[in-house]
């Protein structure tokens, strides 16, 4: 049996600098990993099979559309035996099915003994950060990876009204398609403060037009902005997952408690974003 893990991706910044003729959004985005995931293990079996278990496992796609099948079948392996543990919520803006693809690529492909593909954009944009699962400034249309190694490990709080949010659509409101990206060099930091300020100067150029989309996102973003301690609050991705920073650990359990009581009915985690966490 291999084992792979599929940690959340969290967007920290989403720039959308363009639209290619093709119809494809150029973007640049600052991409950290949570260390809360989907895990998807993969074992010797007859024709190609998923099973899926967990706490989220009601909002996984089947057939044709799952990534995990879809990523199987472009490795060109048969007879796998997948496994999804679903912990993280579907159509989230934090890179569930993509993390799952990227990480159903690492398990067969090592089952196997063959390498993965250099171009996998094919089964998503976000599927070559997943792939690296490192901390990384994307750009183009997601195949263009910087790793970043300046950032500190990063407490935060993770929220999804358990809403969803399409990313065409999303992307069909977006008014201004031209926006500048981030500065050419994105700076060390020495403190979670400092990386907060600098945040606080950059984007999600998606969110406004998520809100339009999916109102609820607005009442995440407010709740999360009236937490103690929160030092940036923001959605990550084309939403309706949001989170909020802080300095430490203790001040993010707190908040995701206080989270929790206010809306038991939200997803809610307290996480450690960092460089790697596979």
């Amino acid at each position: 049996m291999i084992r792979a893990f599929a940690p959340a991706k969290i967007n920290l910044t989403l720039h959308v600098t363009g639209q290619r003729a093709d119809g494809y959004h150029l973007l640049d985005s600052l991409v950290v990993f949570a260390d809360v995931g989907d895990v998807v293990t993969a074992t010797e079996g007859r024709g190609l099979t998923l099973a899926v278990t967990g706490p989220e496992a009601g909002g996984v796609p089947e057939g044709e559309s799952n990534s995990i099948l879809q990523a199987a079948r472009f490795l060109g392996v048969e007879d796998v035996a997948f496994a999804l543990e679903k912990h993280l919520p579907t159509a989230a803006g934090i890179g569930g099915g993509t993390a799952d693809a990227a990480a159903a690529l690492q398990a067969a492909a090592q089952l196997r003994g063959v390498g993965v593909p250099a171009d996998v954009l094919s089964l998503g944009a976000d599927v070559p950060v997943c792939l690296r699962g490192h901390s990384a400034r994307m750009s183009g249309i997601g195949e263009e990876l910087a790793d970043v190694d300046g950032l500190p490990d990063v407490w935060a709080v993770l929220v999804n009204p358990r809403v969803g949010v399409s990313t065409p659509e999303v992307f069909k409101r977006l008014q201004y398609k031209d926006n500048a990206p981030m500065p050419e060099d994105i700076p060390v930091f020495e403190t979670v403060r400092n990386l907060a300020g600098w945040l606080a100067d950059q984007r999600n150029d998606l969110e406004g037009a998520a809100i339009e989309d999916q109102p609820r996102v607005a009442e995440v973003l407010a709740a999360l902005r009236r937490l103690k301690g929160q030092l940036l609050t923001r959605m990550s991705g084309s939403g309706a997952t949001c989170f909020a920073l802080f300095g430490d650990e203790q001040s993010a359990k707190d908040a995701a408690q206080v989270i929790s009581a206010q809306h038991p009915d939200w997803w809610v985690r307290n996480t450690r974003l960092g460089r790697k966490n596979l």
